[in-house]
């Protein structure tokens, strides 16, 4: 079961594509924010900690089939890994504010480098940002 995803929305020049991942450009986008996010998360002291065995690729595959199937891409990640559990996966690891910022700041980077429109940013940006917030379990 796929879990509730973003509405479709219009971004300028693509308001034919069916989804949001069709409209950013689909398994080459999502592929490239993974790849620079885990390029910057990979020299990061404070989240090298939190990631189990630094299995960078591991981590990067799942992230980028949580993040297509999110924005509509295939449900690969649902199909391997069963319902996303964001929280639940997330529970075992000390994340607190410092964690949840710098996470922020590689996505952020990662995001710019693929230079989405400004409204596809803003789409998920503000998704991003809502999705670290609720994962921090440390004060």
């Amino acid at each position: 079961m796929q879990p509730p995803g973003p509405q479709p929305i219009a971004i300028e020049g693509q308001d034919e594509a069916p989804t949001f991942y069709d409209a950013v450009g689909g398994h080459d986008t999502f592929e490239a924010i993974v790849s620079g996010f885990y390029a910057r998360v990979a020299n990061d002291e404070l989240l090298v900690s939190i990631y189990p065995d630094h299995d960078w690729a591991a981590a990067a595959q799942r992230l980028l089939m949580f993040l297509e199937q999110y924005w509509g891409g295939p449900n690969t990640y649902s199909e391997l890994r069963g319902h996303p559990r964001l929280r639940m996966r997330h529970a075992e690891f000390h994340i607190d504010e410092a964690a949840r910022d710098a996470w922020l700041a590689h996505m952020r980077a990662a995001l710019d480098d693929v230079g989405l429109s400004e409204a596809a940013d803003q789409v998920m940006w503000t998704y991003l940002q809502n999705a670290a917030e609720a994962l921090v379990n440390a004060r």
